[in-house]
């Protein structure tokens, strides 16, 4: 009988449900894109929008890190438009994954979730 090894594939980051106030601007022209982060990973962030906005597009995030008043400033692209149609859909949201962070502000982000509850956790509180 053979071993057979399998190859390292990386988890992805576990997503954490929250309710956060933020500030996310396009970088184009500095309209105000979201006030609210719905969910956050160690790679970016879920937010309501308030704009229209395209996939590829640059943006500017500003949120206070959660269970502290440190600001985490971050540079994003948008990654995901969520439309809300579908019924497991929670409404129209944007998926923005972090371009540039700065080592400090991703190690403060990692710190603190450890204390919220994983995405799947909260769903299953819901149903």
């Amino acid at each position: 009988m053979f071993a057979r090894s399998l190859p390292y594939v990386p988890r992805r980051p576990s997503r954490h449900a929250i309710r956060l106030a933020c500030q996310v601007v396009r970088e184009r022209d500095f309209k105000l894109v979201s006030r609210e982060i719905v969910e956050v990973s160690e790679n970016g962030l879920l937010i309501r929008p308030e704009t229209r906005v395209l996939t590829g597009e640059e943006l500017i995030v500003s949120f206070m890190a959660p269970f502290s008043r440190n600001f985490i400033d971050a540079e994003a692209i948008v990654a995901r438009v969520v439309h809300g149609r579908r019924l497991t859909d929670g409404g129209p949201a944007l998926g923005i994954h972090f371009q540039n962070i700065d080592q400090v502000s991703r190690a403060m982000l990692v710190k603190y979730m450890e204390y919220l509850p994983t995405r799947a956790a909260y769903k299953r509180t819901l149903s």
